[in-house]
């Protein structure tokens, strides 16, 4: 069964990092598409990152480009995101997701096209 399970939240003050973990069960990463994604109390879910399958591009919105970096290990199966200069919007409930199309050569940062949602890690930034 194809699962990701997401590790790495907790709190930290405005200009702190976390390190988040994604690892997968069930399948091979590195031949998907995979996204990073975020959803604050109240907002609608949001794209951070993704990888194309075989690791040929990351994307980032404007928001968190320069700051957020994500990495895949293969030999692990997990994906990590490494977050930077944190600020107390970036506060939201993080999680993993797999492209619905197995043969998408691109990533794209549309929640939609998603699915096999992990249960998602919290980050709190707040001084």
């Amino acid at each position: 069964q194809l699962q990701f399970v997401e590790s790495g939240g907790g709190l930290v003050q405005p200009g702190g990092s976390l390190r988040l973990s994604c690892v997968a069960s069930g399948f091979t990463l590195d031949g998907y598409a995979i996204g990073w994604f975020r959803q604050a109390p109240g907002k609608e879910r949001e794209g951070v990152s993704c990888i194309t399958k075989n690791s040929k591009r990351i994307n980032y919105p404007k928001s968190v480009k320069d700051r957020f970096t994500l990495s895949r290990d293969n030999a692990k199966n997990t994906l990590y995101l490494q977050m930077n200069v944190l600020k107390p919007e970036d506060t939201a409930v993080y999680y993993c997701a797999v492209d619905r199309n197995p043969y998408a050569d691109a990533c794209t940062l549309v929640p939609r096209r998603y699915e096999y949602w992990g249960q998602g890690t919290q980050v709190t930034v707040s001084s």
